[in-house]
């Protein structure tokens, strides 16, 4: 299945439940709007396409749920839903980018009924799923590119189907350049403090025959300026447009030591994820999350963290332009001067997006 879908026999969302790979495959189901942003605030679904496509189809529950019997209580109701699920996570504009598009259909004054509109942001909420599908191939196409035979790939945090609707990002480019018959491996930072990579890019390179090796974070150094890397993939949960690209913490290490060792730096970005309102990565928010994630970490049966260690646990961190060789989009890849050709990409897919649609 994909990791986020509508069920229409019982008129619900469906997701898997992230927090219990690789262990437990499990789907949840949701049938509130509350319960939706439940879901993103505690990671039962991640990664900034799949949050986006979730919030849409909470838009799509709220319009369900809602009893209101005028035009103006229906779009008040699904305005206040559209708070409560941009508050659960700051950092990932595909959340806020997702909300705004549900917003348009509600206030689009072609659509009369209130039951016409209920359908129709259903319909968007499940056009927006399926594009997200069809541009992550795009996308997987482009940077497959860039990949070549006998390539071993470093790879941070989990990018892949789980953190989209289906294929994925950085770790879809991936799963394109294996698909393709090229002889690759990967190296998966295991990504703490979650452990993204451990649980899940791993579980996703066994389901789809990738070779990797696991790596802990701070190993990633030493395999590159060893010689056994020869390129990186990320993805991202916001770029600005100057191109600085925020993403999970530990990729700004990344990008700085594989640009000392002159080795390719590219995020995989789907252009909304590109924040233009935003001139440089300084002004994107960053999440800081519950200080349990790294406290209540065990080591042979026992808590790592000493009882009332004080922490910081930013969950994701910026990486300026100046270490990003290229941002692959599903127009193609995008390289310097990215305040010009970032924001041509994003314009582009703007432009096809102006019309309301019923």
């Amino acid at each position: 299945m994909r990791t986020v879908e509508w069920d229409y026999d019982r008129q619900l969302v469906k997701m898997i439940d992230q927090r219990k790979l690789p262990a437990i495959f499990e789907i949840v189901s949701f049938n509130n709007y509350l319960e939706v942003a439940m879901s993103i605030r505690e990671m039962v679904v991640r990664g900034a396409p799949a949050i986006g496509a979730a919030a849409a189809f909470g838009m799509a529950l709220a319009a369900k749920q809602s009893q209101a019997v005028t035009r103006t209580d229906f779009e008040r109701d699904l305005a206040a839903a559209a708070e409560q699920l941009r508050a659960t996570r700051p950092t990932a504009v595909n959340l806020a980018w997702a909300l705004q598009r549900m917003l348009a259909v509600v206030t689009n004054k072609e659509i009369i009924s209130l039951d016409d509109l209920r359908q129709a942001v259903l319909k968007e909420s499940q056009r927006l799923a399926d594009e997200d599908v069809e541009i992550n191939l795009r996308m997987a196409r482009h940077g497959a590119a860039l990949i070549k035979d006998g390539d071993t790939i470093l790879h941070h945090c989990n990018t892949g189907s789980l953190a989209t609707v289906d294929w994925g990002t950085a770790l879809g480019v991936i799963r394109m350049a294996n698909e393709q018959g090229k002889k690759i491996h990967v190296l998966l930072d295991e990504t703490r403090p979650l452990l993204q990579g451990a649980r899940l890019s791993a579980w996703e390179c066994e389901q789809y025959h990738i070779p990797y090796s696991l790596i802990v974070d701070n190993a990633a150094g030493h395999f590159m300026r060893t010689g056994q890397v020869d390129i990186c993939f990320v993805g991202a949960d916001r770029a600005a447009a100057n191109g600085d690209i925020a993403n999970k913490i530990g990729t700004y290490k990344v990008a700085v030591v594989a640009k000392e060792n002159g080795i390719p730096f590219f995020p995989v970005v789907p252009t909304s994820t590109v924040d233009l309102s935003l001139p440089t990565g300084d002004a994107i928010p960053i999440e800081e999350r519950d200080s349990a994630e790294v406290t209540e970490l065990t080591l042979f049966g026992r808590a790592v963290a000493s009882v009332g260690a004080k922490v910081r646990n930013p969950a994701f961190d910026v990486t300026p332009y100046k270490y990003v060789t290229g941002i692959v989009t599903e127009y193609g890849v995008v390289y310097p001067p990215y305040s010009i050709n970032l924001r041509h990409a994003v314009e582009t897919e703007q432009a096809k997006n102006l019309t309301p649609r019923r």
